[in-house]
């Protein structure tokens, strides 16, 4: 049975009026959410900082959630909830910069027990990246590596698949609730991933995707794990936020070389120009990560 720290919790996140910033404010002042939601709205004003009018705002719409409900329908459908105060929530990502409150999953929760490396790398990923994971998967899948991606597509897709095809475990994070998968062509990998994987998200699963959801998603990839591979990756590409979000975290950063003439490459040169290790075999990563 839910906890009424966790639900509570739980309907805030909901509240789209309310930033996760806003409510670790909240968590400060009131740390088993004992107080709330009694508190005055003038007392809430001076805690979040927020002007009158966002909080009018957010207070209609927390009255407006039937979180009961909400609750009822995520367990349906078979949707777990893992709050930052939960056992169960991961040890690594509790070590990043503004880890999530909360974590919906479906599929293998006991995976996120497990060593795992990220792979990412660009949309436009070709047989180069492919040749590669079939270099240095299978050895990371025989010591029972749990892969972990975005599932978007390109260089996440190919990750999630070969993965699967290797009889491996991945998961996929998501940049937005999971009745709104994105993108939409790889709704039958979600599908597989929930079936026999596990797919995450920090965005509550009636939340559609937005923009700026991505970027934060990729704090959560490479906050499970230990480290993150980059395949292929263009100057200006969103694995290289990945990548220095990792780093951020003091975790290892792998980057798969390539020809200085292609556009793919430029960015994992790069990376590996400045520091990130050469992969050239899986033992690059066992050793840096599994068996030192």
């Amino acid at each position: 049975m839910i906890k009424i720290f966790e639900e509570k919790l739980f309907h805030l996140i909901h509240c789209r009026h309310l930033t996760h910033r806003s409510i670790r404010k909240l968590l400060k002042v009131d740390p088993d959410l004992n107080m709330f939601p009694s508190l005055s709205l003038t007392n809430l004003q001076r805690i979040l900082q927020l002007e009158s009018t966002k909080i009018n705002k957010f207070s209609e719409e927390y009255l407006s959630i039937n979180v009961q409900k909400l609750l009822a329908f995520y367990e349906s459908k078979n949707i777990s909830m893992i709050s930052f105060r939960d056992p169960s929530y991961p040890h690594l990502l509790k070590e990043i910069h503004d880890p999530p409150l909360v974590l919906f999953t479906m599929g293998d929760q006991t995976l996120l027990d497990r060593h795992s490396v990220a792979i990412v790398g660009a949309r436009d990923a070709n047989s180069y990246a492919e040749k590669a994971l079939d270099l240095f998967l299978p050895s990371l899948i025989e010591k029972n590596i749990v892969i972990v991606s975005g599932l978007a597509k390109g260089a996440d897709t190919m990750a999630h698949k070969r993965t699967i095809e290797l009889s491996g475990k991945t998961i996929a994070v998501l940049g937005g609730g999971f009745f709104h998968l994105y993108p939409s062509e790889n709704r039958g990998l979600a599908e597989k991933i929930i079936k026999e994987h596990l797919l995450i998200s920090e965005y509550p699963p009636i939340w559609r995707p937005e923009k700026w959801y991505f970027p934060m998603r990729n704090r959560i990839i490479s906050g499970l794990t230990k480290g993150t591979i980059v395949l292929q990756a263009k100057k200006k590409s969103g694995s290289l936020i990945t990548a220095d979000l990792a780093l951020e975290a003091g975790r290892e950063v792998f980057a798969l070389p390539g020809q200085i003439n292609d556009k793919l490459s430029e960015g994992t040169n790069q990376l590996i120009k400045q520091g990130a290790k050469l992969i050239a075999s899986s033992d690059d990563i066992l050793e840096e990560l599994f068996l030192s």
